[in-house]
């Protein structure tokens, strides 16, 4: 008798602590799982997007800034009276053979061509779209508090990511057409060597910094899609 009643005690006891795992309930983990994963790879696009769009913005201060847009090259009958000139959008700067370089502020847009002159202004333009991307994708970033609202940071991450990617539009423009006018004029017969001009630096600077905005600011509209809470809400309740 007191064998019987031991043995039903210990079952009891191990059916207490026995739990039965459920077919729903290995559901419910993997949809936390599902989310968690969902969450990581949303901060790894946001994370990625700015970066990328904050390298093409201060790249962008240097295509504004540096007078390298053009290069033009005259060589005297010798050596020493060779020298440089280097085009931007805001002044030109002459380097000698000899090394001594005198920059000059231009001091009219009438001094530009066509070109330079609608480089100026979109590339200003692109900085006061980069400046605006890259603070609405700070304030709707998911580890802040700025915007509290959910659906407030999905939709102003979005439009960050359409500022930036125009942002980075507005600078490929001006860099295209300068590039262009630059090689049509290499093939011109009518241009003598003095007027022919050469790539710069800052046109390669600008494809790179249009590239990194325009990239940055896609991977920031593919990072909160506004159906992806959507469906791992399904996900969950059809797992219950």
């Amino acid at each position: 008798m007191a064998r019987c009643i031991l043995r039903s005690h210990r079952r009891q006891t191990t059916n207490r602590h026995q739990t039965t795992f459920r077919p729903r309930d290995l559901g419910t983990v993997n949809a936390v799982h599902a989310v968690d994963d969902a969450t990581v790879l949303k901060l790894f696009k946001q994370f990625l997007g700015f970066t990328l769009a904050l390298l093409g913005w201060l790249d962008v201060i240097l295509v504004c800034g540096l007078p390298m847009w053009r290069k033009t090259s005259y060589v005297g009958s010798n050596f020493v009276t060779s020298q440089s000139v280097w085009e931007g959008i805001w002044m030109n700067c002459t380097v000698q053979s000899t090394g001594k370089m005198q920059c000059t502020v231009y001091d009219s847009m009438l001094a530009l061509s066509m070109d330079l002159q609608v480089a100026r202004a979109l590339v200003v333009i692109s900085l006061g779209f980069g400046i605006v991307g890259l603070r609405m994708s700070f304030t709707s970033h998911k580890c802040n508090n700025y915007v509290l609202d959910k659906n407030s940071k999905k939709e102003s991450d979005i439009a960050s990511g359409v500022v930036l990617i125009i942002s980075g539009v507005l600078c490929l423009i001006p860099v295209c057409w300068t590039a262009s006018t630059i090689t049509n004029d290499l093939y011109n017969r009518g241009l003598v060597n003095g007027q022919r001009h050469k790539l710069g630096a800052c046109l390669y600077i600008g494809w790179v910094a249009s590239f990194f905005l325009v990239v940055g600011g896609g991977l920031l509209c593919s990072s909160c899609p506004r159906t992806d809470d959507q469906k791992q809400t399904n996900k969950t309740s059809t797992s219950l």
